[in-house]
């Protein structure tokens, strides 16, 4: 029973708090440090890379969170409080040390964040963390009161009103846990299954190719431990719900607190469990709308305002459990300052839904009347948000695999279509949409049971606990939910927080999309220990080493042999594409036997005249302007080709040094093949890191312009790489990474007159260089 005269002050009570760094531990821990000056707490912190414990809580300490506390105390006090109050055990709750033997309160609120975890994960952290919790307790020697925080959602899939009691299950918590660990093993011995390493590699190998054989390898364990997560996360969520629960995060939730009444609660001690809701920002404390990071609710509000959801198959009339988390906090420190008689565990949901109900629907409606009115910016203009139809999951369902058909025969098109502009924007219109209903799909899974939920949670222990407060701190420390205007607290404080973390999140990707070769033309930083590689081929010059054949061909040979000629290389055709899409190598070797029997004195003649033309009315006016640039700030330019380093003579004089192939010669005549392999992919990245090291070149402040998915190797070792009219797959890669894209037009007779001008005026600091 609770007391009509609650006690709110843990006097000189010695606290030992878990998950301190998360977000509602870092509450309690302002809570302690404001108003309970008396106390003595122990956290539990994890080493975290090279930051010990007592690392990580001087950063915590600088949080929003705590600024009033820091205002009101002064540095000084604050350093002496932090010295004198506080105490880090550096631990995790996987790996608890020997606690102290006179600890009045445990405040447990570690757990994992994630709904959709890993099943070994999710037990990992959740149940054997509060086993180990408990155990370490046992053999410390201290009968503390314990207060658990779980989750309102243990009580799993169920409807009607639910009580604050204990949950009724007979689900034994060791043996799921002990098949949850033997279920990880198992997966990961199925994904090194011959079979399934050759289709992780056979998949690797034909997305990455390119790359290199690295690349491929890398790509391929990569798709290795993805389908291993990937099945460790599906069997979580079908084992919880086979037995009950919505998704396993709430299975081990329910299956901690099962462990805490058996190890503590029911064995002689004194537990309290306090169940929140939906935990979203605060509602005064320390100051209206603060929270740390998105919560819950979140994501799916700033995807909304994004305009990324179109409709969502959620119940109009279901109950969204809001609770700001300040009320949460106060209600930790009531329950752990009015403690439980022994092996009497009591049970408290922190919960809206039973005293002041937010139905989805009202949600939804201050959600969009809240971007409707402060809309989010674009390029274009502003988002308008969509008008949700609440049509029903079959419905939805319905549209979402029709969107995915689509995609699918876009793909299918895609592959079939020249490598140009237009397949570059309908590419990228396509990942667009593959990346809309990749994301449907994530809240559908991670939202469905919380938007279509019909459960009340009964709150008559909270409310009465609440109620015994004295009326003179219920104001400041109450948790009473009826206070709450769901308008008032949505318009005002919550949606305005979420918002200003929206606006955080625009800022830091804008500021990750900038990189600092976006610079306009002229502002580049002078420096001499700064490399500039520029690729040949779709990049200075629009051009592939097959049409730089058929310049050669054009330009000095005679016209009779041209039709066996042009007939002989569309036949070969079909097999230099299946060898390019392999390996960028193998193509340059195959097709570069064409020139066999050529003599090296008639190629070099041949490129010195009509050869030279063609290629200069190719040349990019930008690639150019971009080489002047360069060379003005003290930038060291370098052209690179996998093919014959020859055949770019006709722009040496722009380079400060031209890197590609020769071919092997004899008697004069080319033979057909190299005199070293060609120098792509991997291989170039190879090259690429010892000259850097060789020059005393820094990477890390240099630039890289390629066009090709095999270029990735070495743009990837550059601080400021920029993909130009690139392929479908470096597009992509480049988007994700945040790198530059330009689209650098041919020139014409204009370029060739510049580049030829650019001859007189560019200094050559080195000669033309084969490798």
């Amino acid at each position: 029973m609770i007391s009509h005269n609650a006690k709110t002050e843990l006097g000189n009570a010695h606290v030992l708090l878990t998950g301190a760094t998360g977000f509602v531990g870092q509450a309690v821990l302002e809570r302690l440090l404001t108003d309970h000056p008396a106390t003595h707490i122990s956290l539990l912190v994890r080493r975290k890379g090279s930051q010990t414990g007592q690392d990580r809580l001087r950063q915590l300490l600088r949080k929003p969170v705590f600024e009033r506390w820091r205002d009101a105390v002064g540095a000084e006090e604050a350093e002496r409080i932090v010295r004198t109050r506080i105490t880090v055990l550096d631990g995790s709750m996987t790996s608890i040390p020997e606690l102290p033997s006179h600890l009045d309160v445990v405040i447990h609120s570690a757990s994992t964040v994630s709904f959709d975890p890993p099943i070994h994960e999710a037990f990992d952290t959740n149940v054997n963390g509060a086993v180990s919790l408990y155990e370490a307790l046992l053999a410390s020697g201290s009968d503390p009161h314990v207060v658990h925080v779980s989750t309102c959602y243990v009580g799993g899939l169920r409807r009607g009103v639910v009580p604050e009691a204990k949950l009724e299950h007979d689900v034994l918590w060791h043996t799921e846990w002990t098949l949850a660990t033997r279920t990880h093993e198992q997966t990961e011995l199925a994904s090194r299954e011959p079979a399934m390493l050759e289709q992780f590699m056979s998949r690797a190998r034909g997305n990455h190719g390119k790359e290199g054989p690295i690349a491929a390898a890398r790509a391929s364990e990569n798709a290795r431990r993805e389908w291993v997560r990937s099945q460790l996360v599906a069997a979580g969520r079908l084992r919880a719900q086979s037995l009950g629960w919505t998704d396993v995060y709430t299975l081990t939730k329910a299956l901690a607190e099962r462990a805490a009444e058996d190890l503590w609660g029911e064995a002689g001690h004194r537990l309290s469990v306090v169940r929140p809701a939906i935990i979203e920002s605060a509602f005064q404390h320390p100051f209206p709308g603060w929270i740390d990071g998105f919560k819950v609710a979140d994501p799916l509000i700033f995807a909304y305002g994004r305009g990324q959801l179109p409709d969502f198959p959620g119940l109009p009339d279901s109950i969204l459990d809001v609770i700001p988390v300040d009320f949460v906090v106060n209600a930790i420190l009531a329950v752990a300052a009015n403690p439980t008689s022994v092996d009497e565990p009591r049970y408290f949901h922190i919960a809206s839904g039973a005293s002041n109900p937010l139905p989805f629907h009202r949600m939804y409606e201050n959600v969009r009347d809240y971007y409707t009115q402060h809309p989010i910016p674009k390029d274009d203009g502003f988002v308008k948000v969509p008008a949700w139809k609440f049509s029903g999951e079959r419905k939805f369902n319905r549209g979402l695999r029709l969107a995915k058909k689509k995609a699918d025969l876009w793909d299918a098109a895609l592959r079939l279509m020249p490598n140009d502009e237009r397949k570059r924007a309908l590419a990228t219109r396509n990942a667009k949409l593959r990346a809309g209903i990749a994301t449907l799909h994530n809240f559908i899974d991670l939202y469905r049971a919380y938007a279509q939920t019909e459960i009340v949670f009964d709150d008559r222990n909270a409310r009465a606990l609440n109620n015994a407060l004295p009326a003179e701190v219920r104001e400041d420390r109450g948790f009473d939910v009826e206070r709450i205007d769901w308008e008032e607290y949505l318009q005002k404080v919550h949606l305005p927080a979420v918002s200003e973390l929206t606006a955080a999140y625009r800022r830091r990707k804008a500021a990750a999309a900038r990189p600092a070769n976006a610079r306009p033309q002229g502002e580049l930083p002078q420096r001499t220990d700064v490399v500039a590689v520029f690729d040949l081929e779709r990049t200075v010059v629009d051009s592939n080493i097959v049409e730089q054949y058929l310049w050669v061909r054009t330009a000095g040979f005679r016209k009779a042999a041209w039709p066996k000629e042009v007939a002989d290389l569309l036949a070969s055709l079909p097999g230099y594409l299946r060898a390019e899409r392999r390996d960028r190598g193998e193509f340059i070797r195959a097709f570069l036997r064409r020139y066999r029997g050529m003599p090296i004195a008639r190629l070099e003649e041949v490129v010195q005249r009509g050869y030279a033309d063609t290629m200069l009315r190719h040349t990019s006016a930008d690639a150019l302007a971009r080489i002047r640039e360069h060379r003005a700030a003290g930038h060291r330019t370098v052209l690179v080709t996998g093919s014959i380093g020859l055949l770019a003579a006709p722009l040496a004089d722009l380079f400060d040094e031209v890197v590609g192939s020769s071919m092997h010669v004899r008697d004069g005549v080319l033979t057909g093949y190299l005199a070293k392999p060609p120098l792509v992919d991997e291989a170039r990245a190879a090259w690429l890191q010892r000259y850097s090291e060789e020059g005393g070149y820094d990477l890390a402040a240099s630039y890289g312009y390629g066009d090709s998915h095999s270029d990735l190797p070495w743009l990837s070792l550059l601080g400021k790489p920029s993909a130009i009219n690139p392929d479908a797959e470096l597009a992509r890669e480049s988007h994700k990474r945040n790198w530059n894209i330009y689209r650098w037009k041919s020139g014409g007779s204009g370029v060739r007159r510049d580049v030829i001008a650019a001859r007189t005026t560019l200094p050559k600091r080195t000669d033309e260089k084969s490798d």
